[in-house]
């Protein structure tokens, strides 16, 4: 890794500590929706957050958030994928590179982030979004950034428990033998510590789907952790929040301060039972 990554990377985990990213792409690949629509807005409430994971073309519309001092890291999605769209139910998970890593930086992104799905059940699918990650992660060695490779199994939605754990397991070991610095997937329950264990760069948890409560996230993001990832990706489950900066707030004192749930919830205000 280049001087320049691991700076950057530093920053990130700033004193060794664990990292609360908040993803803001969504619009990318499932259009508008509701807390995404007004990004600009919306990015007020995140400063709290140590990165916030934006797609190429609206990094310049949420600078702001970036351009101060102890600002979040901004990190750049450098992919889009079909399996990504789940709106369209598509099925070849088929990927393709939106811009390069230093096109990114010069958007002012402190980090990348490539996506990689496998076990599409094509060889030749398979074999292309591989190739996705190494051209990706080739140029962030030229650009000095850190990238985060994220794995997202081909279909996850409908695969058992066990199948799914397995390709993560395998895609997460992939994309660090191909070279990306971090790793971002699901968390996958019990033997989810399995996984962080056999993947030799860290690794963060993605929040994926709103949970029923906001408390449901925090357990999610105490579960993972205590597993050994090294922090979070949530999106829906921040931007979605009644109260998105306070819901971050709780966020970090779990995932960065090791404070139970419960406890975190109780101090920034958020509801036991009440449905976010």
């Amino acid at each position: 890794m280049s001087s320049g990554a691991e700076i950057r990377l530093a920053r990130l985990f700033d004193g060794g500590s664990n990292s609360v990213v908040v993803a803001i792409d969504h619009g990318l690949y499932n259009g508008p929706r509701p807390g995404f629509n007004d990004l600009p807005r919306a990015v007020g409430s995140l400063g709290t957050a140590d990165a916030i994971l934006v797609s190429p073309g609206m990094a310049p519309h949420v600078r702001d958030v970036f351009a101060r001092r102890g600002a979040p890291a901004m990190m750049v999605r450098l992919n889009w994928g079909t399996q990504y769209a789940t709106q369209w139910n598509y099925h070849e998970s088929r990927s393709v590179p939106v811009l390069s890593a230093a096109e990114a930086v010069a958007l002012g992104a402190d980090i990348v982030l490539v996506g990689m799905s496998i076990m599409t059940g094509s060889e030749a699918v398979d074999a292309e979004n591989v190739e996705v990650v190494a051209r990706a992660v080739s140029q962030k060695r030229v650009a000095g950034v850190p990238i985060v490779g994220e794995v997202y199994p081909a279909g996850h939605e409908d695969l058992p428990p066990d199948e799914r754990h397995e390709q993560i397991a395998i895609g997460c070991r992939i994309v660090a033998e191909l070279g990306v610095d971090l790793v971002k997937t699901f968390y996958t329950g019990e033997r989810f510590a399995e996984i962080v264990a056999a993947t030799p760069v860290p690794v963060l948890a993605l929040g994926s789907r709103k949970l029923p409560r906001e408390r449901d996230a925090l357990e999610l993001a105490a579960a993972a952790t205590r597993a050994g990832a090294r922090g979070v990706v949530f999106g829906r489950n921040v931007l979605q929040a009644r109260d998105p900066g306070r819901f971050l707030l709780a966020l970090r004192a779990v995932v960065k301060d090791g404070i139970a749930p419960a406890e975190a919830a109780v101090r920034n205000g958020i509801p036991e039972a009440i449905p976010a």
